[in-house]
């Protein structure tokens, strides 16, 4: 792109998630905020206050309705999606037939059949698509996924939230099943996002069982007279991946062969809606056949353990570490490991340059994903940039893997769950 050029954004929905976006985005200097998009007044009231006022670009214009902002859709480089979830689909099928860019909150879908919409529309598309995920940014969880290789073949995968209630939103639309998609789809897309990052690998099977309607007086559902379907609650679900790590194709021998199917990766989600004050509100835990990887949430800092390595003595003696600096070794097996037997590392990830070697170059002012948004607009603007150059448009997450995964996901939510 040539020096100068601005990228110009509009914002389509101005709501928690689309003032994050313009928070961050704005402090970029390629960024231009051309237009925001809102029907409630005071949503778009707050959205335009984030506009540095001082910036050489002009105000951005408001609109109240998204046929006034598809107008001008010739002058938009880049378009934000954030309105709630279940106008995330029909929005997308009217923009994506344009030779933008756009970046849709997640979930872009909240049924199968908003699903199946989009994958018979998607030859039609010209648009090029990045799918906020802003988990994946996030610098603890993005440090231990840079860790991954150290713990050698990934076999369970935990990740843990302990939070409060949802936040009241506009006409509480994610409290409706019908509208948000229900919490697994709303709060655990990230979640589910993730495991198939880390693992690298799709989901086999799955199993969940839930809680409904424990916070009915909370939610306001005790007032209503349409007798709504309470969301989830609380959940556990059990995941089981395809393929099996070729660790044990290369070394077990016949014994691997007998037990292949119980040495792939599992993985498993603990939520819980009702969990205020938790010590740690996410828990991301990741264990290898070498090592341990643990990440914390909001501390946001990353445990990293080795595994001892056994050391077998003729005449048994307590080896806490060997000379070399190598990793550790355990000999006496008569006991447990001993502490300093384990090699361990504690990263503390507030401190971005810990993880991101542009972090000096990134706006880092408070937000509600721990800078993880401004680094996916670093991200997002470098690819951005590239296309108006001519280049390729490379997203760090994309339309087809998120639809797959709801695929997988949406039996879980509603058909398929077993109730306490």
């Amino acid at each position: 792109m040539s020096a100068g050029l601005k990228i110009n954004v509009a914002v389509l929905g101005c709501g928690m998630m689309g003032q994050e976006h313009i928070s961050y985005m704005e402090k970029y200097k390629q960024i231009n905020v051309k237009f925001l998009c809102d029907p409630n007044n005071d949503m778009l009231s707050k959205a335009a206050s984030l506009i540095s006022k001082d910036k050489e670009d002009e105000q951005p214009t408001l609109f109240h309705f998204e046929s006034q902002l598809l107008e001008h859709v010739g002058n938009i480089d880049l378009l934000v999606i954030a309105t709630p979830n279940y106008l995330h689909t029909p929005q997308l099928l009217r923009w994506a037939t344009n030779d933008i860019c756009i970046l849709v909150e997640k979930p872009i879908a909240i049924s199968e059949k908003q699903v199946r919409a989009l994958r018979a529309a998607s030859p039609t598309f010209k648009a090029q698509i990045w799918t906020a995920m802003e988990y994946r940014f996030i610098p603890a969880v993005n440090k231990l996924i840079q860790l991954l290789p150290t713990i050698g073949p990934i076999k369970n995968v935990t990740i843990r939230e302990n939070r409060f209630p949802f936040l009241s939103k506009v006409g509480e639309w994610n409290k409706d099943v019908d509208k948000s998609g229900d919490t697994l789809v709303e709060k655990c897309c990230h979640f589910f996002d993730l495991f198939r990052l880390i693992t690298q690998q799709e989901v086999k099977n799955s199993t969940a069982k839930v809680h409904r309607g424990l916070l009915n007086e909370e939610y306001g559902y005790d007032k209503r007279t349409d007798n709504p379907i309470p969301i989830i609650d609380s959940a556990y679900v059990l995941m089981d991946f395809q393929g099996r790590s070729k660790h044990h194709d290369a070394s077990t021998g016949n014994n691997g062969s007998r037990f292949s199917g119980q040495q792939g990766t599992l993985g498993c989600l603990e939520l819980c809606m009702f969990a205020d004050g938790s010590r740690h509100q996410e828990e991301i835990v990741v264990t290898g056949l070498k090592g341990r990887l643990e990440a914390y949430l909001p501390e946001n800092k990353v445990f990293h353990y080795l595994r001892p390595k056994r050391k077998q003595l003729v005449h048994p003696v307590k080896v806490d570490s060997n000379e070399s600096g190598d990793t550790p070794t355990w000999a006496d097996f008569s006991q447990p490991p001993p502490r300093s037997s384990i090699k361990e590392e504690i990263i503390d990830c507030s401190n971005l340059s810990n993880v991101y070697s542009f972090a000096n170059e990134i706006p880092q002012h408070a937000g509600h994903h721990y800078c993880s948004t401004a680094v996916e607009w670093k991200f997002l603007i470098d690819q951005v940039e590239n296309w108006k150059n001519g280049g390729k448009f490379i997203p760090q997450t994309v339309k087809e893997t998120i639809t797959l995964q709801f695929f997988q996901l949406l039996p879980i939510a509603h058909n398929h769950v077993n109730n306490f």
